[in-house]
């Protein structure tokens, strides 16, 4: 008598990112020492921004390591610290500080919608991942009810309320930084308002941003919920037991 086979087992999944790690790692942390650091007394500009940097980058690395995957936000946040230290080096006008503050939100409030018809939309990154979703799950029970093109006018939609949240933090990052960087470019006073810019428009970005996110997700929810016929605890992963 031939012997049942066993079942495959469940591949296991990428450990859950801890998000206030992530912000302090990649925010404010890189801020403080490009403040504190730069000062002639201390570190200076130069030295002040190595080290900056090598916060977001040594954090990008664990957790590439950790969880195979590029982190988005520790590539933002050593892009953000970088230009900002090259920028205060090179004593441009502080105009182009704002700019920078708005161009790395925005940028990615116009990517979201244009790589929908990629292989892999920003919004499946963001909030359509199986880290959040049983994703597997959920496609199979689309194709079964052949319920993919509601599916993908969901992710649209999810898409445009993300590229507006963006676009709403890169409006307010433009104001802060013109209302912060107000210093001759170059001076101390600068630098150290350089350094204060860079972690307070991050939470800027972030926390109407992952309001939306959250909005954006539940609404995707209610919506799987309504396209698959699946209850909400069943759109995700079943808890790991003992």
């Amino acid at each position: 008598m031939p012997s049942e086979a066993s079942p495959t087992p469940e591949p296991p999944r990428k450990p859950k990112e801890n998000v206030w790690v992530n912000l302090i790692c990649n925010a404010i942390l890189p801020g403080v020492l490009l403040t504190q650091l730069s000062k002639p007394e201390r570190l200076g500009p130069i030295w002040a921004l190595v080290v900056a940097l090598s916060i977001p980058i040594g954090y990008g690395i664990y957790d590439l390591v950790s969880r195979r995957t590029w982190n988005m936000f520790s590539i933002l946040g050593l892009a953000s610290t970088l230009i900002t230290g090259l920028l205060g080096l090179t004593k441009v006008s502080n105009f182009w500080f704002a700019v920078k503050e708005a161009a790395i939100p925005a940028i990615l409030g116009i990517a979201i919608p244009l790589t929908l018809r990629t292989r892999q939309p920003l919004v499946k990154t963001l909030i359509y991942n199986d880290q959040v979703l049983d994703t597997d799950r959920i496609g199979r029970v689309l194709e079964e009810r052949q319920a993919t093109p509601g599916f993908e006018a969901l992710l649209r939609w999810a898409s445009w309320v993300l590229a507006g949240a963006f676009g709403f933090s890169a409006v307010l990052n433009y104001l802060l930084a013109r209302w912060i960087v107000t210093a001759e470019p170059g001076s101390a006073e600068n630098v150290a308002q350089l350094g204060r810019l860079n972690w307070i428009s991050y939470p800027v970005i972030m926390i109407p941003s992952m309001a939306i996110m959250m909005f954006a997700l539940f609404r995707l929810i209610r919506g799987l919920e309504q396209l698959t016929g699946l209850r909400q605890e069943e759109l995700f992963h079943p808890p790991h037991r003992r």
